[in-house]
């Protein structure tokens, strides 16, 4: 596996991909391989979005969701005065 160094990286941008790094629970390291994993490699997500909608909801099982029951909509307002 190749080695990159990044010289005179600006200390607000190490900061930000510090922070950044952190809230996603990884390293510097691993965030900056991720950031350039995504915006270097082909998106693989489908292009249509029907195909990209059911890609989300893959292996939720929606047949087992518990459906609500319906309620009495309410009376409109009356806006005559």
């Amino acid at each position: 596996m190749a080695s990159l160094t990044i010289r005179n990286l600006d200390e607000s941008l190490k900061t930000k991909l510090r922070l950044q790094s952190a809230q996603h629970g990884c390293s510097m390291e691993a965030e900056v391989r991720n950031i350039l994993r995504q915006v270097l490699l082909p998106s693989s997500a489908p292009a249509d979005f029907a195909a990209r909608i059911n890609q989300r909801f893959t292996g939720l099982d929606a047949d087992v969701l518990p459906i609500p029951e319906r309620q009495e909509t309410r009376t409109p307002p009356d806006t005559d005065l």
